[in-house]
């Protein structure tokens, strides 16, 4: 079975909002702080498990440990939660894929590839209202009422998990979405609670839009189901404009781009580097094209997006590498691996001298690399 890359564990796309359920939207109100249930209840029970998971994931080398970013996307999180922002608890997990899910014992994970891909803060904010409020409706105790078998279960839980997932998270995604009902519920929901907290709610209309380019980005005429949020709930043009229609019933708020961006740069090379790990290079094109021109300190993102069609390798790909390696070069505080980058093409090509000063000028800039020592071979391979 072929791979699936994108994954929004419980957030699987859903149809358009009809006018009657916008309209039931605007009077819907947080319910109280949940108390915890009896543990010999069926929602008791999907506490403690959920319990022994997080207890596991605290533990995980995925687990991103930066406490400044955790407390900023907490703090997130706690303003769209409400009253029930004590029993928020966010965990941010180091995987390039597009993902968050909240657990109905209060455990939210929001993914690496996820926060890559969101232009500012009131996006990421569309995603946790959407997440919170599939939370507040508890739609994640229906969804297990609904499974049947011991090994269904098994395969439920595994989608708050994260050791061993990232292959088959998509499939498990598939089986247990969100029914349509339950996925137009949080939308507004969502939009409610990105009012409530000050940001521009237009921008959850955004973040799908954002996403589906990537998909149709595909060259093997199955993006639509390259994602399974795509996948199990078609019509994704649909939600985009609804979430736009619910954003024009309220316009205005914050999306407080550049506090994001500040925030989030320490990591994004490390983030970038496990996209270009990820392999779907006509997605990561279209997501370093899209993000070229508006984010602060474009050499990162210009490298990477060389380094993707260094590995593409098609047509006349090499010399877009080779523009934009020498185009992040040229701003300065360049990763190394632009100068690797260009010395491996400059190698394939036979240009021995452009390909030894650029592998020098990458043992310049990172003496302790990994492959330093394969580098130095290269040189002298090249001086001979």
């Amino acid at each position: 079975m072929k791979r699936r890359e994108f994954v929004v564990g419980g957030c699987a796309c859903c149809a358009a909002l009809f006018a009657a359920g916008l309209h039931a939207q605007q009077e819907w109100q947080a319910p109280a702080r949940f108390t915890r249930p009896n543990i010999g209840s069926d929602e008791g029970g999907l506490w403690a498990i959920m319990d022994r998971e997080e207890k596991r994931l605290r533990s995980s080398p995925f687990l991103i440990r930066d406490r400044a970013l955790h407390d900023y996307v907490q703090d997130i999180a706690c303003r769209l939660a409400g009253d029930h922002c004590e029993d928020v608890r966010v965990y941010l997990v180091r995987t390039p894929l597009f993902n968050a899910n909240m657990a109905p014992n209060g455990m939210m994970q929001v993914w690496t590839g996820l926060m890559l891909r969101m232009e500012n803060e009131a996006q990421l904010a569309a995603v946790l209202g959407h997440e919170i409020g599939h939370y507040l409706e508890r739609h994640t105790l229906e969804r297990l009422r609904d499974v049947k078998s011991a090994s269904a279960f098994a395969q439920f839980i595994g989608l708050f998990g994260v050791i061993g997932l990232v292959g088959q998270l998509a499939v498990l995604a598939g089986m247990f979405s969100y029914s349509r009902d339950q996925e137009r519920a949080a939308d507004g929901i969502g939009a409610t609670l990105m009012r409530k907290a000050g940001y521009d709610p237009a921008e959850a209309s955004k973040v799908w839009g954002n996403l589906l380019a990537e998909i149709k980005a595909r060259t093997d005429h199955d993006n639509e189901l390259a994602s399974v949020m795509f996948a199990t709930h078609p019509g994704v043009e649909e939600r985009v404009e609804t979430l736009a229609t619910l954003a024009r019933e309220s316009p205005g708020g914050v999306t407080k781009a550049g506090i994001w961006q500040e925030k989030i740069r320490p990591f994004r090379r490390d983030w970038l580097i496990q996209e270009i790990k990820r392999g779907q290079r006509e997605e990561s094109i279209a997501l370093l094209t899209r993000m070229i021109p508006s984010s602060p300190g474009q050499e990162d993102l210009l490298a990477a997006r060389g380094e993707v069609y260094r590995l593409r390798a098609k047509d006349n790909d090499l010399d877009l590498a080779i523009a934009d390696f020498q185009a992040a070069a040229a701003l300065g505080n360049e990763p190394p691996e632009v100068h690797r980058g260009l010395a491996m093409i400059y190698r394939q090509r036979g240009q021995s001298v452009e390909a030894r000063a650029s592998f020098q000028r990458y043992l310049e800039i990172a003496p302790g690399a990994p492959d330093a020592p394969m580098i130095k071979n290269y040189v002298e391979e090249l001086g001979q």
